[in-house]
């Protein structure tokens, strides 16, 4: 358990990442209450359209920055459009539902929205580029975020009055920012990489909103490959969520340092989509083999690591998503059960 949180996790803990599949609120609600019971989340439903995708639903809770649809994607505008409302007004029956199954609800619950640098790549400017391109719309848009996230975090506490709220922010293209594989507009160059500092300290920027809002840092999920799990817990994040199949052992050393600093390890270890499921615990064998190889001891292994899905479940079948997030549940059971 990391001392810079004030929330106690316990041991066997399972969640979802973010997204699930269909356009109806309350099932997705009742769903993901009803399958995790330790670490209900707020679900977000992208089949709805633009608006329900996780950039329009972000650039939804901005503050006196607005975005709309353009074909190449999101576009910042002058001033709140069809777009901006459609994003609210989805979110809000998104908070309707999340609030009538959490009635006497206590414990964590987990909102997600995309971090600054994610953002940045996606959310065109005027011209067509994408904000990454202008290191001044960057700081912009950080701070649009912080005070945006502030006001939603708010809302979520007065709705769901019994919530310990856990911040996730999404960030898959981190790596790519890091490492100047953003693509321009026109595709034949990429943007170049942005300082590690810089990076670290925009996120740092949502660390602290988090900490004055919720009493504790946020989680950033990832599925792309090469994690930046050491400048993440330099920057004092809570969590780490990433895809378990994309590691490799060069992640090794980054990993044991981050869970003996007390780093919460989200483990995406069920896939996302459609497919045959194994036993629970088969599921999380790799987890307990990479626990062995990094010689930490196997009495923190179900309180450190918090059992998920890949990545989001939009792409999946109502049923498969049900039987994803039960099956969560069950392996980070298993967990608790036999660490070793």
């Amino acid at each position: 358990m990391s001392e810079k949180s004030k929330f106690s996790w316990g041991a066997g803990v399972a969640t979802g990442v973010g997204s699930m599949p269909g356009t109806d609120a309350r099932e997705a609600a009742k769903t993901v209450t009803g399958s995790l019971e330790a670490l209900p989340y707020l679900p977000e439903l992208p089949a709805r359209g633009p608006g329900a995708d996780m950039i329009g639903r972000t650039a939804g809770l901005l503050v006196e920055v607005f975005a709309h649809v353009e074909p190449s994607g999101w576009r910042i505008s002058d001033r709140p459009g069809r777009d901006t409302r459609r994003a609210r007004s989805w979110l809000g029956e998104d908070l309707d539902a999340i609030e009538e199954f959490t009635q006497g609800y206590e414990g964590p619950l987990k909102v997600s929205a995309v971090g600054p640098w994610t953002l940045a790549s996606a959310l065109e400017l005027r011209g067509g580029e994408a904000a990454l391109s202008d290191a001044g719309a960057c700081r912009d848009l950080t701070a649009s975020l912080v005070e945006g996230l502030r006001n939603h975090l708010t809302e979520v506490r007065r709705r769901v009055p019994g919530a310990q709220v856990v911040l996730q922010l999404d960030e898959p293209s981190l790596t790519a920012v890091l490492l100047g594989r953003v693509r321009t507009a026109s595709g034949y160059r990429t943007h170049r990489a942005v300082d590690r500092a810089v990076v670290e300290g925009a996120l740092r920027d949502l660390v602290g909103l988090a900490r004055d809002v919720t009493g504790a840092p946020p989680v950033v999920h990832s599925c792309a490959p090469g994690v930046p799990f050491a400048l993440l817990r330099r920057a004092g994040v809570e969590g780490v969520s990433f895809d378990f199949s994309l590691l490799t052992e060069r992640d090794d050393e980054a990993i044991g340092e981050a869970a003996e600093a007390g780093t919460k390890l989200f483990a995406g270890v069920v896939p996302g989509v459609d497919g045959p499921l194994s036993d629970p615990a088969g599921s999380v064998m790799g987890v307990r083999t990479l626990w062995r190889r990094l010689g930490l001891s196997p009495g923190t292994l179900a309180e450190s690591v918090v059992i998920t899905p890949s990545c989001g479940l939009a792409g999946a079948s109502p049923a498969y998503a049900r039987a994803a997030l039960a099956h969560c549940a069950r392996a980070a059971r298993s967990l608790a059960d036999n660490p070793e």
